[in-house]
């Protein structure tokens, strides 16, 4: 039991080193801007596509590697990869520089939740994972809440080029923490009668085809993805611009919304579902629906109202709402899967989050900031992709008339 419970908690420390990675350039985007002179189109491509694309794209074999392989020596070694082109982001000095810096840190990040989501399934039983994934999906608002806090106020006092030197540091000492420390667990040790052999990749793209609730799900969260990528690449510049606020200020701002409303409604997702799901499993899409749906109206209010207390306050009640997706849709998709496909389905699932997500949403706020005249106007562009939330939440609710069914064909 210590030995899972060291598993978890390192997982969920390097995870948040992960986010801090990428969180931070989010907080610094205004001041690259500036010193870059750049647009918000570019900005969005540096935060979303250049970022995003590789990231996708090495995901896949990457988590092949995982379920073949040794996954602690690919989450080191990614782990290395992605903090040392963070320190390399601070030496950029025009647009390309830095966008191949942002890709390198995409593809050393694309080797961390892949791997990491196989090991929670094997080191804990089903009706644990979602709590468990729950506390590794910690590190999203943990992450964010240390990257926007540190990244405003080490922008504001050394500048950006530093603040990246500052943040990407620490993840080169942890990788060789992880190496050392990081333990394999058997695979497939709670699945009962699944087989455990090596799945191939068509007959794993096969079996999650099969799956109306597979596609549900990933259609779904990756629509809320899109909105989240490309509100959350933009809310520091958001306050920033329509609410003058410091980087300082903004940062620690919407870090603390992260950290907090985001790290309750992400743990708190996971702990009501685990006790939901005793009597219905298909409580672990009906939470995250209902979360997507009610947070629509609390994002409206934040980028239209003129106080800047309000825009931060309905910014932490839509976090408290839409990120209950968060950890959810990881426990269905790896509940849905076999033990040798758990981390090619985290990949895809990544792809189509990251490619869809991350790709699209941060490019879609900069080109629509840029259509409305940038500045200000920015909130234009965030009110204009409250629309996938809603979306999402009706792929959530089809997937769980499927769901069911779909587990038990599993191990059909």
């Amino acid at each position: 039991m210590k030995s899972t419970r060291y598993t978890l908690g390192l997982l969920l420390v390097i995870y948040v080193v992960n986010h801090i990675d990428r969180q931070v350039m989010y907080i610094l985007a205004d001041d690259i801007k500036r010193d870059l002179v750049l647009s918000d189109g570019q900005l969005g491509f540096l935060m979303g596509g250049g970022f995003a694309i590789f990231y996708a794209c090495a995901g896949l074999p990457i988590a092949r590697l995982a379920d073949r392989g040794n996954r602690t020596n690919v989450i080191s070694l990614a782990l290395l990869i992605w903090s040392a082109m963070t320190v390399a982001s601070g030496l950029a000095a025009n647009f390309m520089q830095l966008l191949g810096a942002r890709i390198g840190v995409g593809v050393g990040e694309a080797g961390c939740t892949p791997p990491a989501h196989s090991i929670i399934s094997d080191s804990f039983p089903a009706e644990r994972r979602a709590i468990a994934l729950s506390i590794y999906q910690l590190g999203v608002p943990f992450g964010t809440l240390f990257g926007l806090a540190a990244g405003g106020y080490l922008s504001d006092v050394i500048g950006w080029q530093t603040a990246f030197f500052v943040v990407g540091a620490p993840g080169v000492i942890l990788a060789l923490v992880s190496k050392l420390t990081l333990r394999e667990p058997e695979r497939g040790r709670f699945d009962g009668d699944a087989t455990s052999e090596l799945e191939s990749i068509g007959d794993t793209f096969r079996f999650i085809a099969r799956l109306p609730s597979m596609r549900h799900v990933l259609i779904g969260s990756a629509l809320q993805t899109l909105f989240l990528a490309g509100a959350g690449a933009f809310h520091p510049s958001f306050l920033r611009r329509a609410h003058e606020m410091s980087g300082t200020d903004a940062g620690l701002q919407l870090g603390l919304v992260a950290g907090i409303a985001g790290g309750i409604s992400v743990f708190g997702s996971g702990w009501l579902v685990d006790r939901l799901g005793l009597r219905d499993a298909r409580w672990v899409w009906w939470v995250p629906a209902i979360g997507a749906l009610l947070s629509v109206p609390f994002s409206i209010v934040a980028y239209t109202t003129p106080s800047a207390h309000l825009a931060v306050a309905m910014i932490a009640a839509a976090t408290l709402l839409n990120h209950t997706y968060s950890a959810l849709t990881h426990a269905i998709m790896q509940g849905l899967v076999r033990p040798r496909m758990r981390a090619v389905m985290s990949a895809l699932a990544l792809f189509t989050m990251n490619l869809v997500g991350f790709g699209l949403g941060p490019i879609l706020v900069g080109q629509l900031s840029d259509h409305f005249g940038g500045g200000a106007e920015i909130r234009y562009a965030l009110v204009a992709l409250i629309v996938f939330v809603a979306w999402a939440s009706v792929h959530y609710v089809l997937g769980a008339r499927t769901y069911l069914r779909d587990l038990e064909a599993k191990n059909a």
